[in-house]
């Protein structure tokens, strides 16, 4: 009786697929340690930009007010004023971040009920991770800006000038070196300038901030 023979596949298409497999397998397994991994480092820097590299709000705050120099005089026929103020403006920005904030051109103004009589620019600049930065402004009323509006000549006869100054820094901190992070920072203080004490009265500030 004839027995018939099982075909037996040659031994080098075996290793040829057993090699396939196993190169697939390899293949597999580094990718999904790739992508574990970069799920890994996403999720830890999320984690510090969460916690640690937090954008926070730096505060400007206002130090002082001082008048440097002011000059007044009435005429009364014709009603007319003459007015010259300049004043000493001395300003603190706190950056409470682990990194640097990059503020660009900004500046500070002189306000009176609501227009602006006067301002001086603040230079682009950087403020160091957790470091506070002091600036002295000097800001000087721009006299034919005042002559427009009427009501100067009402409150120099009452001897008292309200006035306000205004501060606005704009800025970015670079989280990570990936993000760059918007910031502003606002101060306003509404004081009396007493002309006859030539003092300045009555200040109250506040501070806007926010990332």
């Amino acid at each position: 009786m004839d027995i018939e023979k099982k075909e037996e596949k040659p031994l080098t298409t075996i290793t040829t697929n057993q090699r396939k497999h196993k190169s697939r397998k390899c293949l597999c397994i580094c990718i999904s340690l790739t992508i574990g991994i970069i799920l890994t480092i996403g999720i830890i820097i999320l984690i510090l930009a969460l916690t640690v590299f937090k954008p926070k709000k730096p505060v400007t705050t206002v130090n002082s007010v001082a008048i440097k120099d002011l000059d007044a005089s009435i005429n009364l026929l014709p009603p007319r004023v003459s007015l010259n103020v300049s004043l000493d403006l001395n300003i603190s920005i706190k950056n409470p971040n682990k990194v640097s904030v990059k503020y660009r051109n900004s500046s500070a103004s002189i306000l009176y009920k609501g227009d602006v009589v006067g301002d001086v620019p603040i230079p682009a600049g950087e403020i160091g991770s957790d470091t506070t930065k002091e600036m002295n402004l000097t800001l000087t009323v721009f006299a034919d800006r005042l002559l427009t509006n009427m009501d100067v000549y009402g409150d120099v006869v009452k001897g008292e000038l309200p006035i306000s100054t205004y501060t606005r820094i704009v800025g970015k901190a670079r989280i990570l070196s990936l993000f760059n992070i918007r910031i502003v920072s606002v101060s306003t203080c509404d004081l009396d300038i007493s002309i006859t004490n030539r003092s300045v009265a009555n200040q109250t500030c506040h501070y806007t901030n926010k990332a």
